[in-house]
This record gives C-alpha cells, sequence and structure tokens, in this order.
C-alpha cells in the first residue's frame, strides 16, 4: 500500500506502525542542523520487517477456525462466567485470573478483552 501523502507533499516514512516527516534536505554545509554533502534522495521499499507483527488474513481465518472446533481452555470458561456475572469485582477478578494463569498484566488484559469480545457475540447470537 502506497504511503500516505505528506502535507509538505513529500512522503512520509512508516515503520512498525507510526509515521514520521522526513527529514529536511541537507545545506552542504559541515555544520548545523542539517548539515551534510546533498545528495538525491532514492524512493526506498517498503522492508518486511516493518509488517512483522501484523495479523494476516490466512492467520485470522485459520485462528477463527480451531476457536470454533476446539472451544475454550477451562480457565477461559471460568473468565467467561466471571464476566457474564458483569460486576466490577468480578471484572477485575477476571484479570486476575488471567494474570495468574498468562504471566504478564499486558497478557492477562489482552485475554481479559478477548473473553469480553466472547460474551459480548455470545448475546449478539442469542
Amino acid at each position: 500500500s502506497p504511503n500516505p501523502p505528506c502535507p509538505l507533499g513529500l512522503p512520509l516514512v512508516e515503520a512498525m506502525g507510526k509515521t514520521a516527516a522526513p527529514k529536511p534536505e541537507r545545506t552542504g554545509m559541515a555544520a548545523g542542523l542539517n548539515k551534510g554533502f546533498i545528495v538525491t534522495r532514492r524512493e526506498l521499499k517498503m522492508k518486511p520487517s516493518y509488517r512483522r507483527g501484523r495479523k494476516g488474513e490466512r492467520v485470522s481465518l485459520v485462528r477463527e477456525v480451531v476457536r470454533e472446533v476446539v472451544g475454550f481452555a477451562p480457565y477461559e470458561r471460568r473468565m467467561i462466567e466471571l464476566i457474564k456475572i458483569g460486576s466490577a469485582s468480578t471484572f477485575k477478578r477476571s484479570l486476575k485470573l488471567a494474570k495468574k494463569r498468562l504471566g504478564t498484566h499486558r497478557r492477562g488484559k489482552k485475554k481479559r478483552d478477548e473473553m469480553s469480545e466472547a460474551v459480548a457475540q455470545m448475546r449478539r447470537k442469542a
């Protein structure tokens, strides 16, 4: 996909999901902010490493099918029950359970959000 246009009309540099303004042109002087030899800028292709971590179509489809076939792990089912109750304390308890099973706070939060989404999806179906 092409990079989004910059307000100055120059291409934006995009890496790791973040966009940065292009570097200003060199002055040709040996000192100063934009010091250095004046060269013509080349348009570089995006490196494959920049898309690392983005979920592809195929992977998401496979994960969806596996989830349908296999279902939830016992701790995930317990989390779903806690989330279904709907009080703030059980919501917090579900995070505590996820943290204990998965090891970190961030993973726990992600899993709780995933389970909340699963509960919402169940409610939409019913």
